[in-house]
């Protein structure tokens, strides 16, 4: 994507909803083809950001490692989903990006096949920003933290980084300690 569609993409309004509704109520397809369905994380706090490879804000994915490292025993979940909705900032294939975040940050956590997250939202992106308060990412590494039923707790923008006290805080909360 270009930086001219980039910026016609801001122009596009998306309308909110005036009640949250259920966001593990559908799937996504994952990097290595398969189906990931959102209601197996019932019942454990998620975190959904939406990435890029070629980004500023890319060494982000070492913080959110740590976050799924320091809290996946305890039942926290984290989805990345690779997206070129800004600039143009990801791989295009499947297995460039895979790669490029095993090698350079031992990503372990999934990440969603590359997917719209602005520009023609998938699904989830789509309900994720018509939550009550919340609203579509402005850039890379816009974070959403969804509780254990599957609504929204709180959204977290891109300058926000993974070791943030609120962003942490809330985490912690989510998983009752």
């Amino acid at each position: 994507m270009s930086l001219a569609d980039t910026a016609r993409m801001y122009l596009r309004r998306t309308a909110s909803q005036s009640e949250s509704t259920d966001l593990y109520a559908g799937t996504v397809r994952l990097l290595d083809g398969s189906e990931l369905d959102l209601g197996s994380r019932r019942g454990h706090p998620t975190l959904f950001v939406n990435t890029a490879s070629k980004c500023g804000f890319t060494p982000q994915y070492a913080g959110l490692q740590a976050l799924y490292e320091r809290y996946g025993d305890r039942g926290f979940e984290l989805i990345g989903s690779p997206s070129a909705d800004f600039a143009g900032q990801e791989y295009d294939s499947a297995e460039e990006i895979g790669a490029f975040c095993a090698r350079t940050y031992g990503v372990t956590f999934p990440l969603t096949e590359r997917t719209s997250v602005r520009a023609d939202p998938d699904p989830l992106w789509r309900q994720l920003a018509r939550q009550p308060g919340s609203a579509p990412p402005t850039w890379n590494f816009a974070k959403y933290l969804v509780g254990g039923d599957g609504h929204l707790i709180g959204r977290w923008p891109t300058r926000c980084k993974p070791d943030d006290p609120a962003l942490v805080a809330a985490i912690e909360r989510a998983l009752g300690g």
